[in-house]
């Protein structure tokens, strides 16, 4: 299970995609485990984030980043800068 990052994508793609009008989601620095039953596609308006899949290796994440998280992964999200991101669920 690979988590996929664009970093700094066009801004012409991200409105091909509609992230502006996508549900934007908000949280503070913590850290929680996670599970995605479905894919989840989202672009970070703020923030710093270390995401651990189960069994793998941290990716860091953060403002400015289009990142595809995969149905079925299991993972630990570490937010070390409040985050706003807004989110798509396929």
């Amino acid at each position: 299970m690979e988590i996929k990052i664009e970093q700094q994508p066009r801004q012409e793609y991200l409105n091909e995609l509609g992230v502006f009008k996508w549900e934007i989601w908000k949280k503070e620095v913590s850290k929680f485990p996670w599970t995605y039953d479905s894919q989840e596609t989202c672009y970070f308006l703020e923030g710093n984030v270390l995401v651990t899949p189960d069994g793998g290796e941290a990716v860091q994440m953060g403002k400015g980043d289009l990142v595809i998280f995969p149905a079925g992964m299991s993972c630990t999200w570490e937010i070390i800068r409040d985050v706003k991101k807004h989110y798509y669920f396929e």
